[in-house]
């Protein structure tokens, strides 16, 4: 069988969640041939850094106008041009798949889904197509051909119901959850893990994802910091990881020798070994992309958000409030007065913590692949 698997470079979720579903696939079907491709970068190298740059820098200089953007995508003229030009783009796309000729395609991003569900429609091809959705909110560029797709993966069953209200056959909508890493399901020794960095084997851990692919609301991610500096108990510790924005790194680390708390507080750049530091520790404060939000939950963290993109992290940001797992701090400047309250409250962050072990789907990418391949539904 061939399986080809579908992302874009727009943000790290959509590959992570291609990534998850090839290594499973890899493990489980070792006979499969697959090609993971990035579908916008197949189409013209070009266009695909232009409309990438264009991205990041939007998110970064001009977050509102970047969730404005979003909005005018879900409906109206931007809607019909953005499926227009993914009409043209299908094209050259289709040389791919006469080359390749897979059996099965497995699309992370809405403009693959959408391509090959007009190549579909035009018989031009034949082929099961799988649409998984990487956010927790519903976005109608994912829908566009919803005709000719197999299987629509959702993040949660409030999303399945949303989508089948719109008149999609809810019996190609599966409530599965957003492909995560296998390492996730791991057992981990907590104390050597927090022994690797030179952590207190007693105390709870924060976790703490300041630099954000873009460099977000620096500003008021040090305001937020600074507040659960001032209002840490002596039961909490913190790790901070500033991925690889390096001016965030060096911000966060001069905060924490000015303020003499290097035994408290450790800061680290970009890491690989997320799920561990996740398995250690007892609250997450982050971005609420969907992938930081699925790993979160399926570490049955309460999740504190912080300067969510407007569009599909703000709509994430909703998503968590509203179930009981996340707290918005949306005023930076009243930032003490939230954590003090996050902070003092145990009780609640425990409930929080229940709340977000039930919601996991620890075993999304396994019923991902179990529902393609083998046709049943997830356990």
């Amino acid at each position: 069988m061939r399986v080809l698997i579908f992302y874009a470079s727009y943000g790290g979720g959509h590959l992570s969640a291609a990534n998850s579903i090839k290594q499973y696939i890899e493990q489980t079907h070792p006979d499969y041939e697959i090609k993971m491709v990035d579908c916008m970068k197949f189409i013209n190298t070009n266009f695909e850094k232009f409309t990438t740059d264009a991205y990041k820098i939007m998110a970064k200089e001009m977050p509102y106008a970047w969730g404005a953007l979003y909005k005018l995508s879900d409906k109206g003229p931007i809607f019909h041009i953005s499926n227009f030009n993914n009409k043209i783009m299908s094209i050259k796309l289709y040389e791919l798949f006469k080359n390749y000729n897979p059996d099965v395609v497995i699309s992370t991003h809405p403009f693959s889904s959408q391509m090959t569900a007009w190549l579909k429609a035009t018989k031009k091809i034949n082929c099961k197509l799988a649409n998984i959705m990487t956010d927790f909110a519903p976005q109608n560029q994912w829908l566009v051909g919803h005709k000719y797709m197999d299987y629509i993966f959702v993040s949660h069953e409030g999303m399945k119901k949303k989508i089948a209200k719109k008149g999609i056959d809810e019996n190609k909508i599966f409530a599965t959850g957003i492909p995560l890493s296998s390492k996730f399901l791991q057992n981990f020794d907590k104390n050597e893990i927090k022994k690797s960095f030179n952590l207190d084997l007693t105390k709870k851990t924060i976790l703490f994802f300041g630099g954000g692919e873009f460099g977000l609301g620096k500003d008021a991610t040090i305001k937020i910091l600074k507040a659960f500096i001032n209002n840490l108990k002596d039961e909490y510790q913190m790790v901070l990881i500033a991925g690889r924005n390096q001016k965030m790194f060096e911000k966060f680390t001069t905060i924490v020798i000015k303020n003499q708390i290097e035994d408290k507080i450790k800061v680290l750049s970009y890491t690989n070994q997320v799920p561990e530091l996740m398995n250690i520790s007892d609250l997450v404060i982050t971005k609420p992309g969907g992938l930081t939000t699925t790993e979160s939950l399926a570490s049955g963290l309460p999740i504190i958000i912080i300067n969510p993109i407007p569009g599909q992290e703000e709509e994430n940001a909703n998503f968590l409030v509203n179930s009981g797992v996340g707290f918005w701090i949306k005023k930076p400047d009243k930032a003490e007065m939230y954590v003090s309250e996050i902070l003092g409250d145990s009780q609640k962050l425990k409930r929080m913590k229940i709340k977000s072990k039930i919601m996991a789907k620890k075993n999304s990418t396994q019923n991902i692949c179990d529902i393609i391949f083998n046709n049943y539904p997830p356990v």
